[in-house]
């Protein structure tokens, strides 16, 4: 079987590295770009410093803030239409997951006009928009370097997950230090996040030899560095290692597919607004203890990169130990359940199950899990998740 790897043409990494972003806008040709970010990073010090620089640089750079986490059509809509007034040549994406995955459906929007629905799904992009840069300050989704972004569709409820080629950033650049300032909450969640980014990478049915070390890197780094990053936030070394832990994630799912947690994740997300490393934090211990049997031998693999279990331990001891090592990680990171999440409210919840589980199906994902799940599985998986703990 022949395998596809996708990737930025270049990453930029290490402390310091977001200097050289006028250089990199200058190499694409670039003398008018589109800032997309949110409205925290405004108000605080991140956005000004690359604007002083890029002009500085003999670059015109226009700022577009109006993104929301879980970013909408919405946001996608307003950002093209901020696009055009600058008359812009491509986009620099600063910031979480969030601005990321608008900043690469404004540019598909600039050159394929019409309803996003269109885009939903594998390969659905005809034309490549204009150039991305993409510099994350969060250390988590690893949307700098994949050809995956999930938008909301407001009127349907639902998180358009789409996957092309023509989405993949250009250059991505990856700076540890604007991670440093992350709350311990949002280290914990995009830092589960990650993780749940290598395992699936490393499980699924998709997964391959370029795709293998990249995920193994994820897992091992997260498990080596998150507690860290989370209880000493100012930890360089630590940020540093999960800043690549998100970076190898990235690569590794965007070319070997994402799984069950995500498929599930997104309808979560959707239809009770919870932010996207949280809900793949809260279902990852459920959906990892359904999935096993499918490939029992690739999950004590993990469990062993995270050093919850030794060659000495068989596949079942160690297939155990890590449904309980990602419990417990939960729990270390003060990460909510479901019912807190959802304020008790079960009769709410049990109200969307079935939709949540179509749409989890209907994303393709749950097709690359090691056991591939029935709708009706999926809707008793969300029950276990809502008393996991």
């Amino acid at each position: 079987m022949s395998h596809v790897f996708h990737a930025p043409i270049a990453i930029f990494s290490g402390a310091g590295c977001r200097q050289q972003l006028p250089e990199c806008v200058a190499s694409l040709g670039l003398r008018t770009v589109l800032i997309v970010t949110d409205a925290f990073l405004v108000r605080t010090d991140v956005i000004q410093p690359f604007l002083d620089r890029l002009r500085e640089h003999g670059i015109r750079a226009e700022v577009f803030a109006d993104v929301q986490p879980d970013p909408t059509d919405t946001n996608v809509a307003a950002g093209v239409a901020a696009y055009l007034a600058a008359e812009a040549q491509g986009i620099v994406a600063i910031g979480g997951g969030s601005p990321i995955d608008t900043a690469k459906v404004i540019s598909a929007s600039i050159a394929n006009p019409g309803p996003l629905e269109r885009f939903q799904g594998y390969h659905r992009i005809a034309l490549a928009g204009p150039p991305v840069i993409v510099i994350p300050t969060t250390a988590g989704t690893g949307s700098e370097a994949t050809k995956v972004a999930v938008i909301t569709d407001n009127v349907r409820q639902v998180k358009m997950m789409m996957l092309d080629a023509k989405l993949m950033p250009r250059i991505a650049m990856v700076d540890y230090e604007l991670s440093l300032s992350m709350p311990p909450a949002l280290t914990a969640h995009v830092g589960v996040d990650t993780l749940t980014h290598g395992l699936e990478a490393y499980v699924s049915r998709k997964a391959n030899a370029l795709t293998d070390p990249l995920a193994q890197s994820t897992i091992r780094l997260t498990a080596r560095n998150l507690r860290t990053a989370w209880s000493d936030p100012s930890n360089r070394e630590a940020r540093e290692a999960m800043a690549v832990a998100a970076l190898h994630g990235g690569m590794a799912f965007t070319n070997s597919g994402l799984c069950l947690v995500h498929g599930m994740s997104r309808p979560l997300g959707a239809v009770f607004h919870l932010a996207h490393g949280l809900s793949n934090a809260i279902l990852l211990p459920t959906v990892t203890r359904f999935s096993i049997s499918g490939n029992p031998a690739r999950y004590a693999a993990v469990a062993r990169l995270m050093d919850l279990a030794t060659p000495a331990h068989s596949d079942e001891e160690a297939c155990r130990a890590l449904v309980d090592g990602l419990a417990q990680l939960n729990r270390d990171l003060k990460v909510p359940t479901l019912a807190e999440c959802l304020q008790h409210d079960v009769s709410a919840f049990r109200q969307h199950l079935r939709k949540m589980a179509d749409d989890a199906l209907s994303s393709g994902s749950p097709a690359n899990n090691p056991r591939i799940p029935t709708a009706e599985q999926i809707v008793e998986l969300y029950e276990e998740a809502w008393a996991f703990a």
